[in-house]
């Protein structure tokens, strides 16, 4: 058999008692750490969470919300699982796809958990009385499409997964594109030392841009470890998310490139959990699905526009913007759903047949400098092999009053 890249893990930074990080599994990114901190006071059940939601009021999802809330728009989750039994997410969880077919099972701890997480910010729509309690996802009518390319970092067959799924991913994007997926989340990352673009994930990208799919994907968390490339935020069309703490200040761990398209929440996120608990969790897993969430906005209402237009409407629209218009660390700026819901609806759609036009550029920015002769060797640039990827959402803090021993990876 010849040899595949190992299959990516979500991204997410060090912080508090160091446990794991998720590696590369069918996720994205290098290894990093999760930990269980000191709880917070709040309820496992939900109830007090809502208040904690700071990027809904960050990202003025209730102006946003007055124009739609997601309806009729499928946004394809490629993680880990989703928990479709989640109170917070009953009735928007459609029947998925399982790339990987081994590993962790429902009930099992290193289940579904970073996947559940990005499917919560992006569709959660809360549950009791009034919809009060849990959280609320940016989109909450929108459909969640699980697509299961990744093993959790916990789950003891991430071995196996790394040595024989390493097209899951390539795969998951086409499966998405084809089963109508209006928007693909991809949390997730490789930015290892031996990181490279890998031609059949390149071509699955610009497959489901040209489908019409809008493609977001977290820009790594590697902002305190050397800032490497990271695929598949980094591949052309790609919006890559990077994250912000709620100052508006960028996150630490979050990874500056080239590819930075705007940024997002990536700091003290509140996340639903498999387990029925919630978490606080870090990185730019997370600011990618507000992006995920924020596009499906953009859809609901204004389907016709093609991939390039939605980017361009986001960029356009991204307020506190860097001096110059945009850098590597925080791209165009932070994401506006409402000012983007605005601008779009004064954008003339484009001929659908063009749905990758736009992207003839390679880099949003500059692009990267010249390798002097003492840089490090552009590994990167390789032909297919071994990849590797960590989850990039760090899930720190559980949000209830005994704390508990940590999953090893997450």
């Amino acid at each position: 058999m010849t040899a595949q890249p190992p299959p990516r893990r979500p991204h997410r930074p060090r912080t508090g008692r160091a446990v794991t990080g998720a590696t590369r599994v069918a996720a994205l990114l290098t290894t990093t750490v999760l930990a269980l901190l000191p709880a917070v006071p709040a309820h496992a059940d939900g109830s007090g969470i809502r208040p904690q939601q700071w990027g809904l009021d960050a990202l003025n999802t209730e102006e946003a919300w007055r124009t739609t809330r997601g309806a009729g728009v499928t946004v394809a989750v490629l993680d880990t699982g989703v928990d479709d039994r989640h109170p917070d997410l009953v009735g928007n969880v459609l029947p998925g796809k399982d790339f990987i077919g081994f590993g962790a099972h429902r009930g099992d701890r290193p289940w579904a958990r970073h996947g559940t997480a990005m499917a919560g910010i992006i569709a959660a729509h809360g549950h009791g009385p009034g919809a009060a309690d849990g959280v609320m996802g940016i989109a909450p009518e929108a459909r969640i499409l699980p697509v299961r390319v990744i093993l959790e970092s916990g789950d003891t067959a991430r071995e196996k997964a790394r040595g024989t799924r390493g097209s899951a991913l390539a795969e998951g994007i086409r499966w998405a594109a084809d089963r109508g997926a209006d928007v693909i989340n991809l949390s997730l990352g490789d930015d290892s030392e031996s990181a490279h673009a890998e031609a059949g994930e390149d071509a699955a990208v610009q497959y489901a841009l040209a489908k019409g799919a809008v493609v977001v994907a977290s820009a790594g968390n590697g902002g305190e470890k050397g800032d490497r490339i990271s695929y598949p935020a980094a591949y052309p069309g790609v919006i890559a998310v990077t994250a912000v703490d709620r100052f508006g200040g960028r996150a630490p761990f979050s990874t500056q490139r080239w590819y930075a398209t705007v940024n997002a929440p990536g700091v003290d996120v509140i996340i639903p959990d498999p387990d029925g608990k919630y978490y606080q969790g870090w990185g730019t897993s997370a600011a990618a699905a507000f992006v995920s969430g924020a596009v499906a906005l953009i859809r609901s209402a204004y389907p016709e526009l093609t991939p390039a237009q939605v980017k361009s409407v986001l960029t356009r629209t991204a307020r506190d913007s860097p001096a110059g218009g945009r850098d590597d660390a925080r791209g165009y700026g932070t994401v506006d759903p409402a000012a983007a819901l605005a601008e779009a609806a004064r954008t003339r759609p484009a001929d659908p047949r063009r749905a990758t036009a736009g992207y003839d550029r390679r880099y949003f920015g500059p692009g990267p400098e010249p390798r002097r002769p003492d840089a490090e060797p552009a590994r990167w640039l390789a032909p297919a092999g071994g990849v590797a990827g960590a989850l990039a959402l760090a899930a720190a803090v559980l949000l209830r009053r005994t704390p508990r021993t940590a999953p090893a990876e997450h």
